[in-house]
Order: C-alpha cells, then sequence, then structure tokens
C-alpha cells in the first residue's frame, strides 16, 4: 500500500502541470481570437465610412494645370504620340457617387482630369466648379452598372460629360476627359 500512495502523490503533480499548461494555452487563444476580430471589424468599419453617399465626397482638391511631355517607354510609338499631344490637363475632385441600382447599394470613385484646348478656361473651370462637379454628380448617378462597367459605357459617359460641361463653358471647350481612379463597387 505505501508503494501505490506514493506513485498516486507523484502523478498528481504532472496532472496538475498539464492542466494549468492547458488553461494557459487555451487562454493565449481566445486572446488572439479577440485580437484578430477586433482588427477585422476595425477594417471593415473604417472601409465603409461615408463611402456610399448620394453626392461626391470631396477629398483634397488640387487644381494642376501641365502640359503633358511624358512619354511611356511601354508604349507604341502611337501611344506616345498621343501622349505629346494631350495638351492642359485641370485635375477635378474624386466622386463618389450612389449607381442607379435596384438589387442594392452600388457606388462609383472616381477621379477626372479635363483635358483643356486654352489655358485662359482654367479661371471660367475655378469659378463654375460647383456648377460642374454637380452637373457631374446628376450624369454618374443616372447611370448603372452595367453602363458604366463596360469600356463602350465609360467612353459614352465620358462623351456625355464632356459634352454637358462644354455647353456651360464660353471661354474655350474641354476636348477630352481622362478617368484617373475608376473604383466600383
Amino acid at each position: 500500500m505505501a508503494k501505490e500512495e506514493i506513485t498516486e502523490e507523484k502523478s498528481a503533480p504532472k496532472e496538475k502541470k498539464s492542466s494549468h499548461l492547458l488553461m494557459i494555452i487555451i487562454i493565449v487563444m481566445l486572446i488572439l481570437i479577440i485580437i484578430i476580430g477586433a482588427v477585422v471589424a476595425v477594417l471593415l468599419m473604417n472601409g465603409n465610412d461615408g463611402a456610399i453617399e448620394s453626392t461626391a465626397v470631396p477629398q483634397a482638391k488640387e487644381k494642376t494645370v501641365s502640359k503633358s511631355t511624358t512619354r511611356s517607354s511601354s508604349s507604341s510609338f502611337n501611344d506616345a504620340r498621343k501622349l505629346d499631344e494631350i495638351g492642359i490637363l485641370y485635375s477635378l475632385d474624386t466622386f463618389t457617387v450612389n449607381l442607379k441600382s435596384d438589387s442594392g447599394r452600388r457606388y462609383l470613385k472616381t477621379t477626372i482630369f479635363l483635358e483643356l484646348e486654352d489655358e485662359e478656361l482654367n479661371l471660367e473651370l475655378d469659378a463654375k466648379a460647383p456648377v460642374l462637379q454637380d452637373k457631374i454628380i446628376r450624369i454618374l448617378s443616372s447611370k448603372t452598372l452595367e453602363e458604366v462597367s463596360s469600356k463602350k459605357g465609360k467612353q459614352k459617359v465620358s462623351e456625355q460629360i464632356t459634352n454637358t460641361l462644354n455647353a456651360m463653358l464660353t471661354d474655350g471647350k474641354i476636348k477630352a476627359i481622362y478617368f484617373t481612379t475608376f473604383v466600383i463597387q
């Protein structure tokens, strides 16, 4: 009997040590799961803050007027020639608008540059900026996902914006519109 008592006493500390170790592992795993869940929740919440609005979200607006003289080394001769022909560029805000949709919320985020015929048009664009932005917002928010997701659709939207803005201008014309950002979600 004395031998049985001694072996029982020796096995009891081993069980206590392994149960303590198991508890520590479980607690550490729970803490990690909670931290990971919190990080994912924060990322998801920040990704949607103000993303779906019915009006444009103005961001840091910088007016850039530049003469483009860059050439792309990977493009063909015709593409490089087109780049040389690009004139004065005028930067507009980044627009975030809801797209017309029945099945759910879709939005479009785009940044637009205008190619101007003449530098004198800058002053008129600055003076009429709020009206121009309103017209662009109305055009973009009237489009469906199908209308803006194809290459033809983007071209059609570009032409519609160009025609609408040119009808409002008196000091010159907009030659082309360039979308530097075009994200649909």
